[in-house]
């Protein structure tokens, strides 16, 4: 039965084009109104603060009440928190405050719906009948896609309705979410979850069981941990090290978002061939591979003057291979993990990745205020180099190729 997967990659479609809208509607509203890059800071804290705290409280919930049970919910909600938002403008209602205490309860509302619909995976995995791989090179794929384009349309709709009313198209995108989930996913991964959690077991254990369980597992700890490194220099290069080489080249924007949308359009055409391919390669070494062409070297075109054809190239190869990153990692996390934990591990594991992205930006600019954007880009692409090939000499990750079938219990990986 595809229609519960295929409906589920719609409803993350719709999810994450309305989340670009915000991305950039929201900081341009604070821009627009107050002038502050402080403010916009704090918004972007205010968010991003919320999001990680209750994606982790939220995976004992997802667990109890079911994933699709909690993704619905918190996309209805979203629907009404963020479209309060222009409506309260419009009426000369929306102070500072009361919008720093609504975008903190979008971003409170986003982590654990977020996590919700991370956490169906399986349940839709053995639904459709088709390897893990598939299902998340095809989540990776819808994801990438609907980011480029995201992003796009973000561009027209500020430009054409104003930054708050481009969020009544957000708060659309939460609604049409949870329809589509809603209709397509009954009787999907919700059974289970309530029985589960029938046992009467406290909040806090439940929550301490999730973290238990990944502690005691080293190949998922060790990729939370390395993903959760990777994303902290991600965020400096895109938010702050790329803006730079913009200005300073004087290549200007066009040039930076001709390089991004190369980026993110190679990466999505790598997560469709990782859907079809990475079930027969060995996940190991498609990781070292993957990582040692999408990670130093858009780091080192920088360091010296670089051509703008020969960027565009190395990020062509680049996101071509980092497409195959998120199905071959998703995969290896979801059967790892036992299905009444899936909420609480999934959630963590993730929570983990997010968690110092908010300081990306700030560890980027110290680089390029403490020398120049040639040793900010050497010295986080240096470092990138170094979390993602530690594996190599870990034997550990070696466990990343045992298969449902083949070795994909825990504990025949180590954990006790």
């Amino acid at each position: 039965m595809r229609r519960p997967l295929y409906g589920w990659l719609a409803a993350d479609g719709l999810s994450v084009t309305g989340t670009r809208v915000s991305m950039l509607a929201i900081p341009l509203f604070v821009l627009e109104q107050t002038g502050s890059a402080t403010q916009t800071g704090l918004v972007a804290l205010a968010e991003m603060l919320p999001l990680v705290v209750f994606k982790v409280l939220g995976g004992p919930v997802i667990d109890r009440l079911g994933a699709r049970r909690v993704a619905i919910t918190c996309d209805v909600a979203s629907l009404f928190v963020v479209a309060s938002i222009p409506l309260l403008y419009d009426a000369g209602l929306l102070s500072f405050p009361a919008f720093l205490a609504l975008v903190a309860v979008a971003g409170a509302l986003r982590g654990p719906g977020d996590g919700a619909k991370h956490a169906m995976v399986p349940a839709l995995v053995e639904a459709a009948g088709v390897p893990m791989e598939r299902a998340t090179g095809l989540g990776s794929t819808v994801e990438r896609t609907a980011s480029m384009l995201g992003a796009g349309v973000a561009g027209v709709l500020v430009a054409t309705l104003g930054a708050q009313n481009a969020l009544l198209v957000d708060a659309a995108s939460f609604g049409l979410s949870a329809l589509v989930l809603a209709w397509a996913t009954v009787g999907i991964g919700s059974a289970a979850a309530v029985d589960d959690g029938a046992d009467g077991a406290p909040y806090v254990e439940q929550l301490r069981e999730g973290w238990d369980f990944l502690r005691r597992d080293p190949l998922l700890l060790g990729i939370s941990v390395m993903v959760a490194v990777t994303n902290l220099f991600d965020a400096a290069w895109s938010s702050v090290l790329m803006p730079v080489w913009s200005v300073e080249s004087g290549r200007g924007a066009a040039a930076l978002g001709l390089l991004f949308a190369v980026f993110s359009g190679a990466s999505a055409l790598g997560a469709v061939c990782a859907a079809v391919w990475a079930v027969r390669l060995p996940r190991f070494k498609v990781y070292l591979v993957a990582f040692l062409v999408a990670g130093v070297p858009r780091f080192a075109v920088f360091v010296v003057d670089t051509p703008l054809a020969g960027i565009v190239a190395v990020f062509v190869a680049g996101g071509f291979a980092s497409g195959f990153l998120n199905p071959v990692l998703g995969a290896v996390i979801f059967e790892r993990i036992p299905a009444p934990l899936v909420g609480r591990v999934s959630s963590l594991t993730t929570a983990m990745c997010f968690a110092l992205m908010p300081l990306g930006g700030l560890l980027g600019g110290l680089l390029v205020d403490g020398g120049s954007l040639a040793i900010a880009m050497a010295v986080t692409g240096v470092a990138y180099f170094v979390a993602t090939m530690l594996p190599a000499v870990d034997p550990r990750w070696r466990a990343m190729d045992d298969r449902p079938g083949k070795s994909s219990d825990p504990a025949a990986a180590g954990v006790s």
